[in-house]
């Protein structure tokens, strides 16, 4: 039996980018690849990179679905059901709106894959495969490691990714991820991880953990451990990490050479909005942050959300200046989606504040980088 994993681009969504050259690995179906046992057979196809073909003999086809890859997500399932492929999606997006899922696929996975795959595959061998598959929550990838050999050939940047933890237990407005892990935060076995680095041979690290420094004392004890490995990382922390100088130090010993920090804004009210509570309790227009961080010799990738209630053309300019005066290794200025799941979300929905009626995601006209919500009144001139 062959099995495809598929990872989908964003279709006509998206135009005017070229993303090819800057596609990273998709980390997720290396790990359901690793999952798979011979005789089975398994290949990857990358919509980002390469036509699928649609005609090849398979039996199944695994998709992960984000917001964005959505409605890509379900014509391409929706072309396999059509030569009697059996589809299974996962994935954030299908995890949090399942019922819109099963309307283009044969079984829908809530949450991680790997407690459930074996019997995922057992049913679908017997004929009885259910149409949702709620996973447990656990140790991530517990015993379970990623089968990188389907990467090969493709031109994904030369950064390998891995995670230490999943989740988040922070209570942010917008965002879709601690919706997903029920505000739960979970480490991996750390003799996992570092088997993992050396099996591997990594060299260059992406941890893409939600957050990676949300618990500190598990974080300090890898840490420790993955000095003597001698590898270069970066990873996506919350700001509050600067108040705990032991960990930047064992950061900075065993090889981080920077982060994905998300300031989101420098107007309180807007982070008082978001309740982005890491960065509320180190508010003073992030001074003492920047001061610390470069003192280390941290790089720091700065995000940033327009769009907001509070903002106005003034605060965006000042947002900007913000960024340029900090010289940030990147600045990522993006517009605030209203993820499904999230509170923004249903707050402009009860509002009456969501265009695309209400499912950008999936709605024929929607583009990338385009606003999905009605702002506030004020003054956009």
């Amino acid at each position: 039996m062959k099995i495809a994993l598929i990872k989908p681009g964003m279709g006509d969504i998206i135009s005017g980018y070229d993303i090819v050259d800057g596609s990273m690995e998709p980390l997720q179906l290396a790990i359901i690849a690793g999952l798979i046992k011979i005789p089975d057979e398994v290949c990857l196809y990358d919509d980002r990179l390469e036509k699928i073909p649609f005609d090849e003999n398979i039996s199944l086809a695994a998709i992960t679905v984000d917001s964005f890859s959505a409605r890509r997500a379900y014509e391409i399932a929706s072309e396999y059901r059509k030569r009697n492929v059996k589809v299974i999606l996962g994935g954030v997006h299908v995890s949090l709106l399942p019922g819109e899922g099963v309307e283009y696929a044969d079984a829908v996975v809530i949450g991680d894959v790997e407690p459930i795959w074996d019997q995922i595959m057992k049913d679908f061998k017997t004929g009885k495969l259910q149409k949702t598959y709620q996973a447990p929550f656990g140790h991530p990838q517990e015993g379970c490691f990623p089968d990188r050999t389907i990467f090969k050939g493709k031109k994904y940047l030369p950064v390998s990714l891995i995670q230490f933890s999943r989740g988040c237990e922070f209570n942010c407005s917008f965002c879709s991820v601690t919706k997903f892990f029920h505000h739960s935060h979970a480490c991996r076995k750390i003799e996992d991880v570092l088997y993992e680095i050396e099996k591997d041979k990594l060299k260059t690290i992406l941890f893409v953990d939600d957050n990676m420094v949300f618990n500190i004392k598990d974080l300090k004890a890898f840490l420790t451990e993955l000095i003597p490995l001698k590898v270069k990382w970066a990873s996506q922390t919350s700001i509050n990490m600067v108040n705990d100088k032991q960990l930047l130090k064992l950061m900075a010993d065993s090889g981080c050479v920077g982060n994905l920090v998300g300031f989101e804004s420098i107007n309180i009210n807007t982070l008082r909005w978001f309740h982005k509570s890491p960065n509320l309790r180190n508010f003073n227009s992030y001074r003492e942050e920047m001061e610390i961080l470069r003192d280390y010799g941290f790089l720091t990738w700065a995000s940033f959300m327009i769009g907001n209630d509070f903002d106005t053309i003034e605060t965006i300019e000042k947002t900007v200046e913000f960024a340029i005066k900090n010289k940030f290794t990147f600045a990522f200025f993006h517009i605030l989606m209203p993820y499904p799941g999230t509170a923004i979300y249903q707050q402009f929905k009860d509002e009456g504040r969501l265009l695309y009626d209400g499912h950008w995601w999936n709605h024929p006209d929607y583009r990338y980088n385009q606003a999905t919500f009605k702002p506030v009144e004020g003054d956009w001139s």
